[in-house]
């Protein structure tokens, strides 16, 4: 009854096939119109940080025209081709003003990024700096020496993009602890360098900026995430830089590029003011380290950071002070070695390395022991992969959310898009053909519950406490082991994440872990190539081997380790490396 007395208030809907076509056709045009509008807005702010980044870069070229005017007898070659402590005495003593290695510093970037587009934006407030040290009663460590900083490290006035859209228009509104301490040192930073899209990648391309190229060879690139360091250092457009690391970022560019760079232990140097797109992975931390064209570069960087600033600025990092002892000492060194871990085999110039310099280790008087690493497959895949995407990549991938994907992060964010189902499904269909991908997939479904997470994190520690056991009944003072390399052709690290399991384990355990550069490709390296089959002969070791080629005359570099908190034994174990290569005329 009530039905029909609705039914004849309410007159029936009479809706024709044509309206009901009209409205769908509506709503299509309204969701194409919306989803343009956000496209064009995206567009717009990508459009305007360019914009900005070039009259940044007018105005710092005018800058250097002024002062060629001023000193035209400013000698530009002399001054680039100093080595870092050479420079730093010439300026303590005053035979080189401040002002003069600064414009040079930033003239040679200028032709650097118009050729490999490393920097993201110069600092101007660089020109402050410069008039604040003058007036310093005290000359620091670092006096009047120019040092480029990765994106993401806060300076007050510039962005910290991560190569994300979301992150442009917010200046940072203080520097961060670093930035702090390397001005208190009298050290002048000048220029931002560029990340790749979210930093998790070890390509360096984003869809702001653009990607950066390598120095050494336009097809290939420099590295990441701290490539635009790499780039810049390795070009000669800054003497110093200060790169970050979790899971390689500043030693997979430094083996690129040629460079030496420390991760040092997290913590050793203040975190505080830097950004990141994921923050509170505690169980495999980042780091922020040194990258220079040596050795002592990165020892006098570390010696100048670790001061009482530092420890005051920020509490949480240990006051430990730079120990000049242990850096300096010559007492021999009880070395372990590895070739290869046995998840991710490198190429053959890599392991050639490690083998050349533990020949040279051994003729020069340390002892050198047979070192395998501990169950790598584990730790890449249950430890470190499944720390990343605990939560299946999804606090990862919703950075991506009001941005355009940049083409070399296509196939990660491509792979973790797969619903967590589908992964377990194609990971049980492809482990009897291809066991490393379907542990990956697994890998990337992330974890179920908070006591998975809480069990995994206890895991890591215990493998930890694994690997110091095997290091200790060795007696090892410190171990020799590959790098990823040579430089990979544009576009292939978004396609080989597990290759970086060489860097990732000193991530995982936390240990302080230096690159150096000790010979570089040949002709010999390349043929041999043509016989790699890396672990499997399966796709990515087919992928790595096209990822490499070509790269005769491109840096090869090995990785040197030390115990947690001992970065001084690290950096001399690295400086002992260094001085053998160059005496066998290797580098």
């Amino acid at each position: 009854m009530i039905q029909q007395q609705l039914r004849q208030l309410l007159p029936e809907p009479e809706v024709a096939p044509a309206t009901a076509l009209g409205l769908l056709c509506g709503s299509a045009v309204a969701v194409v119109v919306w989803k343009w509008l956000g496209e064009r807005q995206i567009q717009q702010k990508m459009e305007e940080a360019q914009r900005t980044r070039e009259e940044g870069v007018k105005k710092m070229a005018e800058a250097v025209r002024q002062f060629r005017e001023q000193v035209p007898s400013a000698q530009t070659d002399a001054i680039l081709s100093l080595p870092l402590l050479e420079l730093t005495r010439r300026l303590q003593e005053g035979s080189l003003s401040p002002r003069t290695v600064l414009y040079t510093y930033i003239e040679k970037a200028l032709e650097v990024t118009q050729q490999t587009n490393c920097v993201r934006h110069f600092i101007p407030e660089c020109e402050e700096q410069l008039q604040e040290i003058q007036g310093q009663k005290e000359k620091g460590l670092l006096y009047g020496i120019p040092v480029s900083i990765k994106d993401h490290i806060g300076h007050k006035g510039q962005l910290s993009t991560c190569g994300l859209v979301q992150y442009l228009g917010t200046p940072e509104q203080e520097d961060s602890v670093l930035v702090k301490v390397l001005k208190r040192q009298g050290a002048i930073p000048f220029a931002k360098t560029n990340v790749p899209q979210s930093l998790f990648n070890y390509d360096c391309s984003n869809t702001i900026f653009g990607q950066t190229l390598n120095p050494l060879n336009h097809q290939k690139t420099p590295g990441g995430s701290s490539g635009g360091e790499g780039a810049l250092i390795a070009g000669g457009g800054s003497i110093l830089g200060i790169g970050s690391d979790v899971g390689g970022s500043i030693r997979l560019p430094s083996s690129f590029c040629g460079l030496c760079g420390l991760k040092p232990t997290a913590k050793r140097l203040s975190l505080s003011g830097v950004n990141g797109p994921v923050s509170g992975i505690l169980s495999v931390p980042s780091a922020l380290g040194p990258m220079a064209r040596d050795v002592d570069s990165l020892a006098l960087c570390m010696k100048a950071l670790l001061c009482e600033e530092m420890f005051r600025l920020d509490p949480t990092v240990p006051p430990i002070p730079f120990n000049e002892e242990v850096y300096s000492s010559s007492a021999p060194l009880r070395v372990g070695y590895y070739d290869t871990d046995g998840f991710f085999p490198l190429p053959p110039c890599m392991r050639r390395a490690v083998r050349e310099t533990r020949e040279a280790l051994q003729a020069a008087g340390h002892t050198l022991v047979p070192f395998s690493p501990l169950r790598i497959h584990y730790v890449m895949n249950e430890l470190f992969l499944k720390t990343f995407f605990a939560d299946g990549g999804h606090a990862w991938l919703d950075e991506f959310t009001g941005n355009i994907v940049d083409p070399s992060l296509k196939p990660q964010v491509t792979c973790y898009k797969i619903p967590r189902l589908v992964k377990k499904l194609l990971a049980l269909i492809l482990k009897p053909l291809f066991p490393r991908l379907a542990d990956y997939l697994n890998a990337l479904c992330g974890m179920r519950s908070v006591n998975e997470l809480w069990n995994q994190q206890h895991q890591i520690e215990a493998y930890r406490s694994q690997f110091i056991t095997q290091w200790r009944e060795l007696q090892l003072d410190v171990v020799l082991c590959p790098v990823l390399g040579p430089a990979f052709t544009v576009g292939f690290p978004g396609k080989l994440l597990p290759a970086i399991s060489s860097t990732m384990l000193y991530n995982v355990l936390n240990f302080p872990a230096g690159v150096v550069p000790v010979s570089v490709v040949t002709e010999a390296d390349e043929e041999e190539l043509k016989l790699y089959r890396g672990c499997c002969d399966d796709s990515w070791d087919r992928t790595l081997k096209q990822a490499v080629a070509g790269a005769v005359g491109l840096p090869v570099a090995v990785q040197c380790v030390a115990l947690p908190w001992q970065e001084e034994l690290c950096l001399r174990f690295m400086k002992e490396v260094e001085t053998l290569s160059h005496g066998t005329g290797a580098a």
